[in-house]
């Protein structure tokens, strides 16, 4: 593994060495377990089970062979788990945005700044890490399957990375160093007129800092003058959760289990499982019988002597056993993995309490989940100099009618506004609180007036009736 302290270790004016120690680095994480790990999340994510996609079905000859199945069915379904427990927590947490002390704050982390959260968040639990880029005035996400990150020896911190990026092997492979004083751009495979690659690389861009200061004349147009960098290094690491892995650590063997046992059920059901029994054939030896069932198999027909007979059976399918066995492993899967399971919140009449327990699970992984999400932030509000503290509301789902309910009861304790905005946050019309509140505000005026209006008259009546 190369660490902060071998970057050091290269000259800065040795180019040579650097596009070599880039490459190293590269190469080294590739080689890493967590990148393997971060890959092989990323293909269960998109539904693509590297188990049961690898699986395949085999025989055994006479000779004892291991030899492929052809000739029976061999599904390669996969179940949707691993995304949709990922997905579940991840918005629970981050799905209603970011809430700031400092009314400014939003606006100086840019637009976008909350939808790179969320991308951030889903590539950290899904591959274990995922890196928060603080690019001037906006934030960009790295994947742990593109960036090899360098931490120093010493504190673990995080001081140097490399991304890189390769559309296709036969393309030439680009790579960033991201350092304190600046990035610089490396390329290897580039070819020449004559088609030859030169598979030892170059700088493709020399070091920049990574603010850059330009001015625009009329005579010179625009022209970059200075360039300074942050106070510490710009790039900060996002882990899934304190034990610094995948999510999918501890759950890929039940999902595993789940899809071989699921199409195994398929490839029986497909198969009917067919005996034949033949008769009058006590000639035939072994190979023969063999034979038979490869002619059966290939041309769904057999040529039989006069005093020969086939006979098929068909054995019943066990189905009992096996449906009991994955609902087994998928309520393991829920609870290894702390999910909720929408199943048990069955209707809309489950009360409150019933809807709060089903949520405790989920709740207790969001806790570890958000302390992870929280320095991440501040990781990055300290870099851009903003001086603020996040906070989340999560995505719930609630009885309506019972909270509603709850908080009238409540209501004489409680202001005008934070029962207003309570209500209608439960009826799902958050954009028109504010718009709500302007017009009991002027409501509230308007009745003012009208009450002033009203007790000035009664007092100039008063005041006459006095006079007489």
């Amino acid at each position: 593994m190369l660490t902060y302290q071998d970057l050091l270790q290269i000259p800065p004016e040795d180019e040579k060495k650097r596009i070599a120690f880039v490459q190293s680095v590269i190469f080294d994480h590739k080689a890493s377990d967590s990148y393997k790990m971060a890959v092989t999340g990323d293909e269960y994510d998109k539904k693509r089970n590297v188990t049961i996609m690898k699986y395949q079905k085999t025989l055994r000859t006479l000779e004892g062979k291991e030899v492929p199945d052809l000739w029976s069915p061999n599904h390669k379904t996969t179940k949707n788990f691993f995304n949709y427990f990922t997905t579940q927590q991840n918005q629970y947490l981050l799905g209603n945005g970011v809430t700031w002390n400092k009314e400014d704050t939003e606006k100086k982390l840019g637009q976008d700044f909350e939808t790179k959260l969320q991308d951030a968040g889903k590539y950290a639990l899904v591959q274990g890490e995922s890196f928060g880029f603080w690019n001037y005035d906006h934030l960009d996400v790295f994947q742990l399957k593109e960036f090899a990150p360098l931490y120093d020896e010493e504190n673990g911190a995080l001081m140097a990375g490399v991304r890189f990026w390769q559309i296709d092997d036969t393309k030439p492979l680009r790579a960033t160093l991201y350092e304190l004083d600046g990035y610089t751009g490396f390329i290897w495979g580039e070819r020449d007129e004559q088609g030859k690659a030169n598979n030892d690389g170059r700088i493709l861009k020399p070091k920049t800092p990574y603010i850059l200061k330009t001015r625009t004349t009329q005579a010179d147009g625009t022209e970059i003058y200075d360039g300074e960098n942050y106070p510490s290094f710009p790039i900060v690491p996002l882990w899934a959760n304190k034990q610094h892995q995948s999510e999918l650590v501890g759950i890929q063997e039940g999902i595993d289990a789940y899809d071989l046992i699921k199409n195994g059920f398929l490839n029986d059901l497909d198969t009917a499982q067919i005996y034949w029994i033949l008769k009058g054939a006590g000639g035939m030896d072994d190979i023969d019988m063999v034979k038979f069932l490869e002619r059966i198999h290939m041309t769904k027909m057999a040529n039989l002597d006069a005093d020969q007979e086939a006979e098929p059976v068909t054995v019943d399918i066990p189905y009992e056993a096996r449906e009991r066995l994955l609902d087994r492993i998928k309520n393991d899967l829920y609870e290894d993995y702390m999910a909720l399971n929408i199943a048990e919140i069955r209707s809309g009449a489950v009360t409150a309490t019933e809807i709060l327990a089903a949520y405790e699970p989920l709740n207790n992984k969001a806790d570890g989940y958000e302390y992870c999400v929280v320095e991440f932030v501040r990781g990055i509000l300290a870099i851009a100099g903003i001086d603020d503290e996040p906070s989340f509301t999560r995505s719930k789902l609630v009885n309506v009618n019972e909270e509603i309910q709850t908080v009238m009861q409540a209501a004489t304790a409680l202001d005008d506004e934070y029962v207003t905005r309570k209500v209608m946050t439960l009826l799902g019309d958050i954009d028109q609180i504010d718009e709500s509140l302007e017009r009991m505000e002027a409501d509230e005026l308007k009745r003012g007036q009208i009450e002033g209006e009203e007790n000035e008259s009664t007092a100039q009546t008063m005041g006459d009736n006095e006079v007489r």
